[in-house]
């Protein structure tokens, strides 16, 4: 970043929860690079509109990644999470210091344009099962960017906001196994366990992916939380198949799982599709379904 990118800013106070913390700042491993010096500057103005606004936010997406694992690797935009009540607001006020504003998906995500240049606003997870709230503020840690004091996501939530991340054309799995390898004293399990609780098994995915990649590193995952997860398993193993044909594969990839919901009979996440080939009959014949 140049020298008036980096010039400081004299903050407004903030009090109540979302006041930023009177602490030492987190010390950040390493910073993404930006494309040119066009894009260094568009990421420095936009940082300070964000700060001005005094609407709060947090860094997540490679810049957190970054800052967690030490890995540098290029980056187009900034991603920046919110609390869905201010998502609107932030936008607003873009469109207020002239840039342009998009809503691509009314569900979670927002983005302020400059030029070729943009930055996302995100408030929950594409498939609605992120959203983004006080726990996200509270937990956050605190670094410095371009001379102003930012929150920055945790990384017990930035796992949790990049498990379900899992398409053909981008993965974000290794992101996860980077930040267990490089923060995993860091990471609350208790908590990111609570926040999967409806879908353990992903997050047993990537424990199990974590434990193959890095066999040496496997006791930076805590027993308790994988015995727990197994527990879970097998006791699943018991259960009678589900009745609903179901494709959470949705929950990943909606283009690569469309076959199975327009074509193979299977519900789409939140919908209802057909019967699994012979529940009818074990019905009738009164057996477990």
């Amino acid at each position: 970043m140049n020298a008036e990118a980096n010039a400081a800013l004299t903050l407004a106070p903030r009090s109540g929860k979302d006041a930023l913390k009177n602490e030492p700042d987190m010390e950040v491993k390493a910073s993404p690079t930006l494309a040119d010096a066009d894009s260094e500057s568009f990421v420095a103005e936009a940082l300070e509109d964000l700060v001005n606004c005094h609407i709060p936010f947090l860094l997540a997406g490679t810049f957190a990644v970054s800052a967690y694992t030490g890995i540098s690797r290029p980056t187009k935009d900034l991603d920046i999470f919110c609390r869905a009540g201010d998502y609107a607001r932030i936008l607003a006020h873009f469109k207020e210091k002239g840039y342009e504003i998009e809503v691509e998906d009314d569900r979670w995500l927002g983005k302020v344009k400059k030029g070729r240049h943009f930055f996302d606003v995100i408030f929950a997870g594409s498939n609605g099962t992120m959203p983004i709230g006080d726990t996200w503020f509270e937990n956050a840690r605190q670094i410095e960017m371009n001379g102003h004091k930012v929150r920055i996501i945790a990384p017990t939530e930035l796992v949790w906001s990049k498990c379900f991340v899992q398409l053909r054309h981008r993965y974000d799995g290794g992101d996860i196994v980077h930040v267990i390898l490089r923060a995993h004293d860091q990471i609350d399990w208790q908590r990111l366990l609570n926040h999967m609780e409806v879908h353990w098994e992903v997050l047993l995915i990537h424990l199990l992916n974590f434990r193959w990649i890095y066999p040496t590193e496997r006791d930076k995952v805590p027993d308790w939380l994988l015995d727990e997860l197994l527990d879970r398993l097998k006791a699943q193993r018991e259960l009678p198949l589900p009745q609903m044909k179901i494709c959470r594969g949705r929950m990943f990839s909606r283009v690569d799982f469309e076959i199975d919901v327009k074509e193979w009979g299977f519900a789409d996440v939140g919908g209802e599709g057909e019967l699994r080939e012979g529940v009818k009959e074990e019905m009738a014949q009164g057996g477990p379904a």
